[in-house]
């Protein structure tokens, strides 16, 4: 598939998408966003793909998040830039449903919306340059697209409230040691750790990760007791399937399990 600002490669059961914008640090205008409701959403549906990359162009930046240029350009000439045509930011960043794994290989600055869509993803690889924040207090602005609530839920809490009430920016180790992301590596060797958690994830059944991870969402909206209640449903669905069947199997086999995802 050939997009103007995304990437979107599909390999073994993998996609990566890829924001292609490196002239201006990777920062979203609409038509990317609209070129990325229509790659997430097919990534989302296509069964034939298992788990998500998502990573920016170049060694600059992952995202700068919001293009303000081309906001204050649109702006000045009466267009609508916040309009129905729009979806939210980056477009995983709210009203997505998608049990899938998702990684961030943040290969530079996440910024404003671009840690926004990184805090939206399952797994944050951070190359050992990057740098995160939620600047957006320091121009007038909030982190709108989900970033203040998944930060304060995602680290812990005074890390949260220092980082939003200053809205200064932290390097890779600092996000490392609070917790917000999962590996430090060099830029180098970025996309090689990221495709090695993706392997170590398809090595799981992906009917199990789904509702694994639907459980996980789902329950932070309930009490243990009740989130365990709500899961009887996704229990029926785990024993009806077919990877339910083959894991034991290959285990007694003693063999690689041959997952379908049904």
């Amino acid at each position: 598939m050939s997009y103007a600002f995304v990437t979107y490669e599909k390999r073994d059961r993998i996609a990566t998408i890829t924001l292609n914008r490196p002239e201006v640090m990777n920062a979203l205008h609409l038509e990317a966003h609209l070129e990325l409701k229509e790659i997430w959403e097919d990534f989302r549906d296509d069964p034939e793909v298992w788990v998500a990359i998502l990573t920016g162009a170049g060694e600059r930046a992952f995202s700068a998040g919001n293009d303000l240029k081309v906001t204050a350009q649109r702006t000045a000439s009466g267009d609508d830039v916040q309009g129905r045509a729009r979806p939210p930011f980056g477009r995983i960043t709210r009203d997505f449903d998608c049990p899938k794994p998702m990684i961030a290989a943040v290969n530079g600055v996440a910024v404003g919306g671009g840690l926004e869509m990184a805090l939206a993803c399952d797994i944050i690889v951070a190359a050992d340059h990057a740098r995160f924040g939620l600047p957006e207090p320091r121009v007038g602005l909030m982190a709108g697209a989900g970033g203040i609530h998944r930060l304060a839920r995602q680290v812990p809490f005074k890390q949260a409230m220092g980082l939003l009430m200053t809205g200064r920016l932290i390097g890779a180790d600092e996000a490392y040691r609070i917790g917000l992301v999962n590996e430090v590596v060099p830029l180098a060797e970025l996309m090689p750790a990221a495709d090695r958690w993706a392997a170590e994830i398809l090595e799981c059944s992906p009917n199990s990760l789904r509702l694994t991870k639907e459980a996980v969402f789902d329950g932070l909206q309930h009490s243990v007791d009740d989130a365990l209640a709500r899961d009887a449903a996704r229990v029926e669905r785990l024993l009806a399937s077919a990877d339910y069947v083959e894991g034991p199997k290959a285990f007694s086999e003693k063999r690689k399990p041959e997952w379908t995802g049904r």
